[in-house]
């Protein structure tokens, strides 16, 4: 199974930092390959943020839809995602966010996420663990220039 892990440090706040990344209706605006995107459920008990979405993402005639269930857990600042349905055998990744600044010298967020995944298909699978670290770094790379530019 394809595992990576890519940390950021962000030049934002951790609160924003969290909401962006639940703002799961905006991915296809920065997102590469993410050509749609849609939240059926969105559920907050105070403790825990529940959000069930559909992500579709590739290019052509090679598009997926995913649909996760994404859960908040707020007293870790953690979001945890795993498959619910779509071309994936097994999906799970986290995002975890610290405050590495204040107020005083600048807000930053040390942002790390970690993603462990399956493809049904042997082949596809075989291809995407060759490729698959670059794919994330650019996925990265797009959440951070996205997110540094929140006011």
């Amino acid at each position: 199974m394809p595992k990576a892990s890519v940390t950021r440090l962000i030049d934002q706040r951790k609160d924003k930092l969290i909401d962006f990344v639940l703002d799961i209706e905006k991915y296809p605006e920065f997102i590469p390959f993410c050509n749609s995107s849609k939240v059926y459920e969105r559920n907050d008990d105070g403790q825990i943020t529940n959000i069930i979405a559909d992500l579709t993402i590739g290019k052509g005639p090679f598009k997926d839809t995913f649909k996760s269930d994404v859960k908040y857990i707020k007293k870790d600042d953690l979001i945890h995602v795993v498959n619910i349905g779509g071309p994936l055998k097994f999906l799970e990744n986290n995002w975890k966010f610290q405050d590495k600044g204040n107020w005083m010298n600048g807000y930053r967020t040390e942002v790390i996420f970690d993603i462990d995944f399956e493809i049904e298909n042997k082949f596809l699978n075989i291809v995407m663990t060759k490729s698959f670290q670059y794919g994330l770094d650019k996925i990265a790379d797009a959440f951070q220039k996205r997110a540094e530019s929140i006011k």
